[in-house]
């Protein structure tokens, strides 16, 4: 197909020459006459060139040689560019779209609303005005008063509160939530059909209570008689739901109920609360609740064992009608094997579940081994164990044990100095 059109090409242009008058033609040199249609057939045979193929990456180069500093700077600004519009698809997707998916879409509106006037543009008066419209309209499509979702919009209107320092209108809402809850289980909650709802109120109404209790004992509110209040209403409510599971057992259809971890932890803040108080009588028990539901025997079991062994030695012995009198060394002989014990704990944990508990519960049951001893009079084994709670303290940078251990021998040697010099 080459050579006809070549041939044609050729032939036309001898057709327009042909009248003109010329010179007479010079002999062709044949060797050009082949070697022109050969140079035709490589140019007409060569495959065009696309300029813009392998030219970008050369110019990147030649203009990071031209402009170091400021192809650098561009560069990390695209890339920044980049990063951003997809970290903001990311948060929209998750935190936007996903995280309002258990809320009807005109109550997760509300809540977007109410959301970017706690988060991102910290207006409470705003932020409050569409709390309440979300569950308005919650309210008006039928959702569960006592549902998670429901009671966790009650709950950001109090963590709102919490946030502009609003503690006591914080209480008020959580006293409000905790009244609702317990009047719905008065009414409704021995009922057949809310057998499962009735596990999780009861759950929400014990977490509502140590926040409450919380708050209550804040530096910012300071009343401990109420939350004292709160937390054994919290205890009650365990100690009563776990004697009737006991009694009748798990009925079908409950729902979960709180942890063995989760009661303890609610125990021990009833127990810390009457340290604080010096009712230390009442604390004890608690704390032997909370070391009875931790199991397997953790860093905090001894934390909590150690608690136990200091309440025990500052009881004052009570005689009760019927029951042994108990005298203050068995009192002390008490509070030593539950720091024996401790540190026997302790020993036994090993990384990765040992932790800093371990370390800080190891100097604090050696530093009470040491007041024991002196209590008992027994001043060269509490020097001892306050030598020793010094040098583990210094050891692990607690600086509080170590300074305790220093003030308890510095008390000692110069007692002792006292009495010889006597």
């Amino acid at each position: 197909m080459f050579t006809p059109r070549f041939a044609s090409s050729l032939g036309f242009a001898s057709r327009v020459q042909a009248p003109r008058p010329s010179r007479p033609a010079a002999p062709r040199n044949p060797i050009s006459c082949r070697a022109q249609p050969q140079r035709c057939h490589s140019t007409r045979s060569r495959p065009k060139i696309n300029r813009s193929q392998g030219s970008f990456s050369r110019n990147v180069k030649i203009l990071f040689k031209a402009h170091p500093y400021s192809m650098a700077g561009a560069t990390i600004a695209i890339g920044f560019g980049v990063f951003c519009v997809g970290y903001i698809n990311w948060w929209y997707k998750n935190y936007i779209i996903d995280g309002f998916k258990a809320f009807p879409e005109p109550v997760a509106k509300q809540l977007r609303k109410a959301l970017y006037y706690t988060n991102m543009s910290l207006e409470p008066k705003n932020a409050i005005k569409y709390y309440k419209e979300a569950l308005r309209v919650a309210d008006e499509m039928g959702m569960d008063p006592f549902s998670d979702e429901y009671l966790g919009i009650k709950i950001s209107v109090c963590v709102l509160l919490e946030r502009v320092h609003a503690y006591d209108k914080a209480i008020g809402v959580y006293e409000i939530m905790r009244d609702d809850c317990g009047k719905w289980m008065e009414q409704l909650g021995d009922l057949e059909r809310n057998i499962g709802k009735r596990t999780r109120v009861l759950r929400r109404m014990v977490e509502i209570s140590v926040k409450i209790a919380d708050l209550y004992n804040g530096e910012y509110v300071l009343q401990p008689d109420k939350a004292e209040e709160s937390l054994v209403y919290a205890v009650e409510i365990i100690l009563k739901e776990q004697m009737r599971r006991q009694k009748e057992g798990v009925r079908p259809g409950e729902e979960v109920w709180l942890s063995d971890e989760e009661m303890g932890g609610t125990f021990e803040t009833l127990a810390n609360h009457y340290e604080s108080t010096n009712k230390h009588h009442l604390a004890a028990p608690l704390f032997l609740q909370a070391i009875a539901l931790s199991i397997p025997a953790t860093c905090h079991t001894a934390i909590l064992m150690n608690n136990l062994s200091i309440s025990l030695a500052q009881q004052n012995p009570q005689s009760e009608p019927g029951q042994p009198i108990i005298t203050r060394s068995q009192q002390i002989e008490n509070a030593r094997a539950w720091a024996t014990k401790s540190l026997e704990i302790c020993a036994k944990i090993s990384p990765p579940e040992r932790t800093e508990e371990c370390d800080i519960g190891c100097v604090v049951a050696t530093h009470n081994l040491g007041e024991f001893a002196e209590m008992d009079g027994n001043i060269q084994e509490a020097r001892r164990r306050y030598e020793e709670a010094r040098s583990l303290a210094s050891a692990i940078g607690f600086k509080e044990g170590e300074a305790q251990s220093e003030e308890r021998l510095a008390k000692i040697i110069g007692n002792t100095e006292i009495i010889n010099k006597a």
